[in-house]
């Protein structure tokens, strides 16, 4: 059993099992029923992506300083009871079933999806290593 960490809309891997999307706004121009069928995701869990306050903070970062100004910002939002309590949540599935969790953008490591993969693994979670 393993959670994987997927940039959505990118073709599923074999035994991934179900698909959560962590962003703010559901994909531009698909209908909702094509949501899964294309590969986005299964379910939409906005609760764990960063607020569009800090999600332009992070989509603006342009130095080191600013991105740890984003981290720093993710992970206080990610602190509060409700979405750590997700966090922990998923981190438990993660010891029974096959899951994925994603987002739109390109590079992982510039993406909220980082450091969620680190929140998740902290709490306990199995994750798939990293680039595979």
């Amino acid at each position: 059993m393993v959670v994987r960490v997927v940039r959505l809309g990118t073709p599923r891997t074999e035994n991934e099992g179900l698909r959560i999307g962590t962003v703010r706004r559901p994909p531009r121009g698909v209908p909702k029923a094509a949501f899964a069928s294309q590969n986005w995701y299964d379910v939409w869990f906005p609760n764990l992506a960063p607020s569009v306050e800090t999600m332009k903070l992070g989509q603006d970062a342009e130095t080191p300083a600013q991105w740890s100004a984003f981290v720093r910002r993710y992970r206080a939002e990610m602190a509060t009871p409700e979405n750590s309590h997700s966090i922990g949540l998923l981190a438990a599935l993660s010891q029974q079933t096959n899951f994925s969790v994603g987002c739109y953008c390109e590079r992982e490591e510039h993406c909220h999806r980082s450091v969620l993969r680190e929140l998740l693994a902290s709490a306990g979670a199995k994750l798939e290593p990293h680039g595979r």
